[in-house]
């Protein structure tokens, strides 16, 4: 897709298209998407930077070689792809939670300089903090979206949502196995976990040998999903912290 024009700042700057449609950009990783978004509204829907990074970061190559190119004109939809590989309508989620909205946690977060919580609010929502699903519901179930945040045994954790996606691949039950499997064209187009996680710059939440690192001690889905103490919940904000910050370093990377 060539893009043509220059975005002032420090957000998109495509430069000029050649034969092969590059997109040259450079993305603020620093920016809080939470800044453009209208008052008491979701960034997830509207910041319009959000979705622009979205569209030029997943553009792009897949494992196989054939390209998902995303496009944000289609009407009610958020990023779009239609082509042989499938039809795939995709919306943006905050990755990370950070709890401090959470009432039954704020006996926690409460005890955190309130510097402290907006310093992880405002991390969260740079793009290292955002991903896409397929947005769209099947059959009027729950989208994966919806379920992470939904089960309690996931809590709308990162970690915990890549580890059911690894089990996915595996063919192994997990909290989220049915949302996922509703969904296996989507993740089809990955090849395999690994493919997954280098197409959406996932790296630094696996190990060497693509075991997930979770946030807090995981006992096979039976521990507590969120935490429950002050020093639980500061380890878990800094290894969020950590992961974001690592991510948001691999899409700097990406520029020329």
């Amino acid at each position: 897709m060539a893009i043509s024009g220059e975005v002032s700042g420090d957000e998109v700057r495509p430069s000029a298209g050649n034969a092969d449609d590059q997109v040259r950009m450079e993305i603020d990783t620093g920016f809080d998407f939470r800044t453009d978004t209208p008052p008491g509204k979701d960034p997830d829907w509207y910041s319009p930077t959000l979705r622009r990074y979205h569209r030029l970061l997943w553009s792009k190559p897949l494992p196989s070689g054939a390209r998902f190119e995303l496009l944000d004109t289609t009407s009610r939809v958020y990023l779009h792809h239609n082509s042989a590989l499938g039809e795939f309508f995709l919306s943006s989620d905050a990755a990370i939670a950070t709890f401090t909205r959470w009432t039954a946690l704020k006996p926690i977060t409460e005890q955190l300089p309130e510097t402290e919580n907006e310093e992880f609010n405002m991390i969260a929502y740079t793009i290292g903090g955002m991903i896409v699903f397929p947005g769209n519901q099947i059959d009027r179930q729950l989208t994966i979206n919806q379920a992470r945040g939904w089960k309690r045994s996931i809590s709308d954790r990162l970690d915990l949502t890549l580890e059911c996606i690894r089990r996915h691949y595996s063919g192994l039950d997990s909290p989220l196995a049915a949302p996922l499997a509703r969904y296996t064209d989507f993740f089809a187009l990955f090849g395999d976990f690994r493919g997954y996680v280098s197409f959406f710059l996932l790296d630094d939440l696996v190990t060497d040998d693509h075991s997930v690192k979770f946030f807090m001690p995981f006992d096979d889905f039976y521990s507590p999903s969120v935490p429950s103490d002050v020093p639980t919940y500061w380890e878990y904000r800094r290894r969020s912290i950590e992961f974001i910050k690592a991510r948001n370093r691999r899409i700097k990377q990406l520029e020329p």
